[in-house]
């Protein structure tokens, strides 16, 4: 057997997202957290269902099932500049919460009162999405991924200990675009909080430290051109700055 086996290719770096921490002086960089799989929840605020032409539940017993889908690790954006998609006329902004988990889910259905107990810290992120392909896809009842899972579709802030952030549902997220408001949601607004997605996830996979899970949109989503600046924010604990670069 051949002891010295190599790869074929040079090995791609992984994804990693800093994470800080709050300090006397200010913030401090704490390290790298690295990224193994990118989760995202669709139409997980009421108001943004109702604009994208989807019914929104009434209540808790309602809500049926959440939407889910996947971006590639390799999509998140650090850095703070994006670049104008290809194949669209139409990117949108979407601000939403993001979710580290700094800890394996335990085998089977997760507990939603152990899902605290696999929660590292959080961040906010930007689901860019090419919202005519999306459209199209879905009316043809065909996948979203060419409108959602594309090169450079996931900035994200650095993150925080949740330690730091403390209960969530009275947070405000918020975007800003060239200085002008067009996302703005308090948390408790979310149809299915923390505990519930990572609960309703663990029914389709096996949670793993280093996933990240980005929580959904409030109403406002709109279209973006080269040139604009992104401003998000959740409080004054976590901000966001993403510019969109001209295609590449």
């Amino acid at each position: 057997m051949n002891d010295h086996i190599h790869d074929i290719i040079p090995a791609p770096a992984a994804a990693r997202v800093p994470v800080r921490g709050a300090t006397v002086s200010g913030p401090a960089l704490l390290g790298m957290f690295p990224v193994r799989r990118v989760y995202c929840v669709g139409r997980n605020f009421a108001d943004h269902a109702r604009e994208m032409g989807a019914t929104a539940p009434a209540s808790k017993a309602d809500r049926g099932m959440p939407v889910f889908f996947l971006k590639p690790a390799d999509a998140l954006v650090i850095d703070g500049v994006a670049a104008y998609p290809p194949g669209t006329q139409d990117l949108h902004h979407e601000i939403e919460l993001v979710v580290a988990l700094g800890r394996d889910a335990p085998a089977g259905v997760l507990d939603p009162a152990q899902a605290g107990a696999l929660i590292f810290g959080y961040g906010i992120g930007l689901d860019l999405t090419r919202r005519d392909l999306q459209t199209a896809a879905k009316a043809k009842g065909l996948p979203w991924d060419t409108g959602k899972s594309f090169d450079q579709s996931a900035p994200i802030s650095a993150l925080l200990p949740a330690s730091e952030v403390g209960e969530l549902a009275p947070r405000t997220l918020s975007l800003r675009v060239n200085g002008t408001l067009r996302q703005e949601s308090r948390l408790d607004q979310l149809i299915w909080d923390v505990p519930d997605i990572l609960h309703e996830l663990s029914k389709l996979y096996a949670l793993c430290a280093g996933d990240l899970v980005f929580m959904g949109t409030p109403a406002g989503v709109a279209a973006l051109q080269p040139g604009d600046l992104c401003e998000g924010s959740l409080d004054d604990l976590i901000r966001l700055e993403c510019r969109i670069a001209p295609p590449r």
